[in-house]
């Protein structure tokens, strides 16, 4: 039986736990790469996700099963690298997106 906060359980995982995980599992290579070159992989990715995007938004035909769970894969690694990017500049995600729980501090739409 799965405990109410299991980590292991995608429903269940928050950003400081993927954030941790991400630290504990490549912080010494991802140290060692830096910034320049690890937003370069963000960089890759964020494209990739693009292209999932772009596969998974057509007008005139549904997305494979195959090319959704690209998509969800993509989002993933995604989120990964910008974990890894902000663990080797020592950035607390969960701290960094209290800004939009905070209503005086956040305001306006972008179009």
């Amino acid at each position: 039986m799965t405990q109410p906060n299991d980590p292991t359980q995608p429903s269940q995982i928050t950003v400081a736990q993927i954030q941790q995980l991400i630290r504990e599992r490549y912080y010494a290579s991802d140290h060692d790469r830096g910034t320049g070159g690890t937003f370069l992989y963000f960089a890759e990715e964020v494209g990739e996700l693009a292209t999932a995007l772009a596969a998974n938004n057509r007008r005139r035909s549904p997305p494979t099963p195959a090319e959704r769970a690209n998509l969800e894969e993509e989002f993933a690694d995604v989120i990964a690298w910008l974990c890894t990017l902000a663990n080797i500049n020592d950035v607390d995600l969960t701290k960094a997106l209290t800004k939009y729980t905070d209503r005086d501090r956040v305001t306006g739409v972008k179009d």
